[in-house]
């Protein structure tokens, strides 16, 4: 049986990323900004940075990365209710997440907003509670 432990993405700028998911998302860090592989935690998940080019160099492989606003995953966070939302939507970009989708109230009771972090990866802010 496999257990899910975490999820990690793979970085060109890890100080700046972990200044970003530390700084301004709240994630606690566990290893230095200029380490190949960067440990964060959120809430028990386990949410790891790799340096592109070290992985690269581990697994002998190139990979294409995507460039711009990516839309192939979000990292979802929640928070208590819909004005925490507004204020965390705030907070992020004054801290230089690139802004996607100001906050809304959807037609399914979620309020809920979208952010790209500093390499355009999707961070989703939301809650169900008014």
């Amino acid at each position: 049986m496999m257990k899910l432990d975490g999820f990690g993405i793979f970085v060109k700028d890890m100080p700046t990323m972990v200044r970003f998911y530390r700084d301004a998302l709240g994630f606690a860090i566990k290893e230095a900004e200029d380490s190949t592989n960067v440990y964060l935690e959120k809430d028990g998940t386990l949410f790891l940075l790799y340096r592109r080019s070290d992985f690269e160099k581990m697994t002998g492989c190139r990979f294409a990365y995507a460039e711009g606003t990516i839309g192939h995953y979000e990292i979802a966070l929640s928070v208590e209710d819909f004005a925490a939302v507004d204020e965390a939507y705030a907070r992020v970009v004054a801290a230089g997440a690139t802004p996607v989708l100001e906050p809304t109230t959807e037609s399914w009771g979620q309020r809920t907003c979208y952010v790209a972090d500093p390499e355009g990866n999707l961070v989703e802010i939301g809650s169900f509670v008014a």
